[in-house]
């Protein structure tokens, strides 16, 4: 017999002890389970036990728990299930036992994340899932991509939002649309100042005509949104001295001290309602403004999504 015959049948021969004992393995910890209902109970909810049990095939068994994962939201999403239970324990085994399966994270995520019967409803576990992955996978950029996605789409937590973008866009290889989403973190969460670096420098750093043009439309609808801003504490201020609302702009910019009426970046007046609100005359040209918008009206673009 010759070596390369022999290397094949050892090697054959390790991956059928392979996979008889990863069977074993999870018979073994289905049996170790405490009584309860399948809903309740279907595995050992340790993954240090797990790994323990895993006999050295880590791997293996991590893919098998994440087969299982995908299997049990998938029948769960499919029959309106009300409740996930079993779905970050099956995740968390899963990625203890190989931090490095990229796919259980991503994929994790959206599934751990969004309201039943959509999603497991657990936004706050599926953080804690992303910043495991972030913590073992540090150079792969989709991941900060995904927690900054969670933060902001299911817990309208700006800040952390724009943290893990901003993160994400140092990663090598990483993607140019992460410094544009965490300026438009930075602009939610009213971080004018923040927002405008980030805007400038995603600007200033690319050759993309579509990203410089984005960048600069979202510059100008700074400029308009801290206008509007401090246009309202004006109009705040004027009501508070006087016991009455400015009756136009004009009255309203003598009384502040400003030169001129207010313009927005198109040099259009900005307008004042009877009840005291400011509003851009065309917000039309704005579409990523998100103060001076008419009651009703809807922005182009507003969330980040790919």
């Amino acid at each position: 017999m010759n070596s390369r015959r022999r290397t094949t049948i050892i090697a054959s021969l390790v991956l059928v002890l392979s996979l008889a004992a990863s069977s074993f393995v999870l018979h073994r910890a289905d049996q170790l389970r405490p009584p309860g209902t399948l809903d309740e109970v279907l595995f050992l909810s340790s993954p240090t036990v797990i790994k323990r049990a895993s006999l050295g095939y880590d791997g293996l068994v991590a893919c098998i728990y994440w087969t299982r994962a995908v299997q049990y939201f998938g029948f769960r999403h499919h029959n309106y299930a009300p409740s996930y239970n079993l779905l970050a324990p099956l995740l968390e085994i899963t990625t203890h036992l190989d931090p490095h399966l990229i796919v259980a994270y991503e994929f994790g995520s959206s599934f751990l994340a969004p309201q039943p019967p959509a999603g497991a409803g657990e936004p706050d576990r599926a953080v804690a899932l992303m910043q495991y992955g972030i913590q073992n996978n540090p150079d792969n950029w989709r991941l900060y991509y995904d927690l900054g996605f969670v933060y902001y789409m299911e817990l309208r937590d700006y800040k952390n939002a724009e943290e893990a973008f901003e993160r994400g866009s140092h990663v090598p290889h990483a993607h140019p649309f992460m410094k544009i989403f965490a300026a438009q973190m930075a602009q939610h969460a009213g971080e004018y100042r923040t927002a405008r670096m980030l805007w400038s420098a995603t600007y200033e750093t690319t050759q993309d005509k579509q990203i410089r043009q984005n960048a600069v439309e979202h510059l100008r609808a700074l400029r308009a949104d801290e206008d509007v801003k401090h246009l309202q504490e004006a109009v705040t201020r004027f009501g508070e001295r006087t016991g009455h609302l400015p009756t136009s702009m004009a009255e309203l910019a003598e009384a502040e001290g400003i030169n001129g009426i207010p313009v927005d970046p198109d040099g259009q007046p900005y307008l004042l309602t009877p009840d005291g609100r400011i509003e851009l005359r065309s917000p039309e040209n704005f579409p990523f403004a998100t103060r001076g918008l008419p009651p009703g009206f809807r922005p182009k673009y507003n969330a980040p999504i790919p």
